[in-house]
């Protein structure tokens, strides 16, 4: 229904204001950076996008990648950077990345939203210390708004009014506290087309590569996963890869246009699809023009608004980023150690760094490390001896690979079994070099002795991978 569509887009823009602002002093640059980089992300991804009615703009995830390249080198590299990641975003989705998802272990996304919601509100910390005690108040009462509004109505969004109320209050009172003017200048026309303005050389890469990679990563998990939930709000499924790499472009437009990048928001998707009811891209592009204008319109009006307000924003979006879930003392105790040992590596890699990418990274790196101690030992020998003890037959049971061949080749009795074995592996599968290099000395160990060995019951991958590797893994 186009009614439900455009009040839906108005929301929503109203909403993304004092975000894009927060994010923008987040990443330590002027607010205009985030609310153009908020207008050409939504509109952009509205027609290259592959999850209808997902809200693409300015974010945390991305403001914090950014923020040690503008305070290090400046704007210009930051868009550079932007540029770039949006470009490594294009080339990973053409090379199937979203495909790639399916391997992100859920305690790793979990560490990752917990890590942003931490780091959005020690970012917020700045901003309360060393100010005027007067801030204090106008912080709990921007709060008490935020949480105790949407219990009387939802028509409008309560961050909205909590910055609103704070505005008139310190406005009309002449309370002096900081204010959106103060971090820097407000757009007063649209943005411009730009190329960005650093040099063209091996150094600039090496300085902006890191961030741009990082860019890409962060912006294409959180896109991703923020695709996955409103595919299950909805009940339809979305075109991953089409996301992947429209959000590339939308990086791309965003950084020719002086915008800080961005990603999808799960929160103001939430508003949008959840709450709204949007169900299409008229919605998501509408939510871009409709903040342009009110930006542009009531830029001095936005230069007002106390940092106070903004500050409660904030605290608002990283409590309810956090999955408070994870770490309750039921979950905790249910959930097998290597879970959350995953899930807190994740958060504590991510909040030494500052630096999202690294945390996902490592996380999944020590995923990996736990799934394969725990499944190295599931491969099961069973030794059955003939009736005239003439031959034995072992049965192997299990995924033989890299980590559970090391324990398989101690599984036989070299001194004291007959002079003929055989080994059976219809219960087993042969998934790698190593798993034939294991094989391989089993044999070796056997033939020292005098003893044959006959390996039977291979399927059609292992007898392949076997009679392609066998007797050719070791010089000894």
């Amino acid at each position: 229904m186009l009614r439900t569509e455009v009040l839906a887009g108005l929301v929503v823009a109203l909403a993304l204001i004092p975000e894009a602002i927060s994010f923008s002093i987040l990443a330590g640059v002027d607010p205009r950076v985030g609310l153009f980089a908020s207008f050409t992300m939504a509109v952009t991804i509205a027609f290259t996008g592959g999850r209808p009615a997902m809200i693409s703009a300015a974010t945390g995830a991305i403001a914090l990648v950014v923020a040690p390249l503008a305070r290090e080198h400046g704007l210009a590299y930051l868009v550079a950077a932007v540029v770039l990641g949006g470009l490594l975003q294009v080339v990973l989705a053409l090379g199937g990345v979203a495909k790639l998802m399916r391997f992100l272990p859920r305690s790793v996304m979990v560490g990752f939203v917990n890590a942003l919601a931490i780091l959005i509100f020690s970012a917020q910390l700045p901003h309360l210390t060393g100010v005027t005690w007067i801030v204090y108040p106008l912080v709990v009462l921007g709060l008490g708004i935020i949480y105790g509004l949407p219990r009387l109505t939802t028509s409008v969004p309560a961050p909205l009014i909590a910055i609103v109320v704070l505005t008139v209050l310190t406005v009309t009172a002449a309370i002096a506290v900081p204010t959106v003017g103060d971090e820097g200048e407000l757009p007063d026309s649209l943005p411009l087309f730009g190329i960005p303005d650093v040099p063209m050389s091996l150094e600039t890469l090496q300085i902006i590569a890191p961030y741009a990679l990082a860019i890409a990563l962060v912006g294409l998990i959180e896109s991703l996963m923020t695709a996955k939930l409103v595919d299950d709000i909805t009940d339809t499924h979305s075109d991953k890869t089409r996301e992947s790499w429209g959000q590339g472009v939308a990086n791309v437009v965003t950084g020719l246009f002086g915008g800080m990048g961005g990603c999808a928001m799960i929160g103001q998707t939430m508003i949008n699809v959840k709450q709204s009811g949007a169900r299409t891209r008229l919605s998501t592009f509408l939510a871009g023009v409709f903040l342009l204008v009110l930006v542009v319109v009531l830029g001095d009006v936005v230069a007002l608004i106390p940092m106070a307000a903004l500050v409660a924003v904030m605290i608002l979006v990283s409590v309810s980023t956090f999955d408070w879930h994870s770490i309750a003392p039921a979950t905790l105790k249910r959930m097998p150690k290597s879970e959350t040992s995953v899930m807190l590596v994740t958060v504590g890699v991510v909040v030494a760094t500052h630096n999202l990418a690294y945390g996902v990274g490592a996380g999944v790196l020590t995923a990996m490390v736990l799934f394969a101690r725990r499944v190295a030992h599931l491969v099961e020998v069973t030794r059955a001896p003939s009736a005239d003890g003439s031959e034995v037959v072992y049965t192997v049971d299990g995924q033989v690979f890299f980590a559970s061949s090391n324990d398989l080749v101690y599984q036989f009795d070299y001194a004291h079994d007959p002079g003929r074995v055989v080994i059976d592996m219809s219960a087993a599968r042969v998934w790698d070099a190593s798993s034939v290099a294991a094989l391989d000395a089993i044999t070796t160990k056997y033939a020292r002795r005098g003893k044959t060995v006959e390996i039977v019951g291979l399927d059609e991958h292992s007898a392949h991978m076997h009679d392609r590797l066998a007797g050719q893994l070791s010089g000894h």
